[in-house]
Parts: structure tokens; C-alpha cells; sequence
């Protein structure tokens, strides 16, 4: 029979990105992402208010770091997307599949918005 083991989760890991979001820099904030998903939150915020701009590396990574933590149970938010980074964030629709929080802490989903939880 196998033992099961018992996994710590920790409620919430905020993860800030300073910087553009691009092909160049998307392996470093990779390993800080796979380091942040080991501790296995129940949610997962990824600020980016001092990330100007994300391309569809960036965007890629942020959805396959979405897939892993909803894997184990966890969800991710982005907080902060600057104006240019919210506006291909919406282009690619990732604000319909991430819960997308403005500064204000307003969470904008598919153009609307309601208050962050």
C-alpha cells in the first residue's frame, strides 16, 4: 500500500517582475516562478508593475504557469499590468483565463471590473 504524503501549502506567494516580459528574460523569471510554484500556493500573484511591456513568450509563460499551479490545486493573478502590457494581455485574452487586478484593486475580467477578492 502507498503512503501518501502530506504537501504544505502556503496560502499566498507574491512574485514582483521588474522589467519587460520577453523571449530575453523569460527563463530568469521562469526559475522564480518554478521556485514560487514549489511551495505550492493556493494563489499565486504575479506583480507586474514594473513590468512595461509582455510579448508572447512572456504571455506563454504566464499561462503555463497558470496550468501548473491550477495542477496542484492553486490559482494566479496578475496585479499591476501596465497600460501596454494589460492591452496584449487583452489582445491575447489571457484576462479571460487570469484574474487580471488593477492597481486600484479592481479585478478587470473580459472589460469588466468588480472588486478583488
Amino acid at each position: 500500500m502507498e503512503e501518501s504524503q502530506a504537501v504544505p501549502v502556503v496560502p499566498l506567494v507574491e512574485v514582483r517582475v521588474d522589467g519587460d516580459l520577453n523571449a530575453l528574460s523569460a527563463p530568469g523569471v521562469n526559475d522564480m516562478l518554478e521556485e514560487a510554484l514549489a511551495l505550492h500556493p493556493r494563489r499565486l500573484v504575479i506583480d507586474l508593475a514594473g513590468c512595461e511591456m509582455i510579448d508572447a513568450a512572456g504571455i506563454l509563460l504566464l499561462l503555463d504557469t497558470h496550468r501548473r499551479a491550477m495542477r496542484d490545486g492553486g490559482s494566479v493573478a496578475l496585479r499591476s499590468p501596465s497600460a501596454r502590457a494589460q492591452r496584449n494581455l487583452r489582445l491575447a485574452k489571457v484576462d479571460r483565463v487570469l484574474q487580471v487586478i488593477g492597481a486600484d484593486g479592481t479585478l478587470t475580467l473580459g472589460g469588466t471590473q468588480q472588486a478583488a477578492l
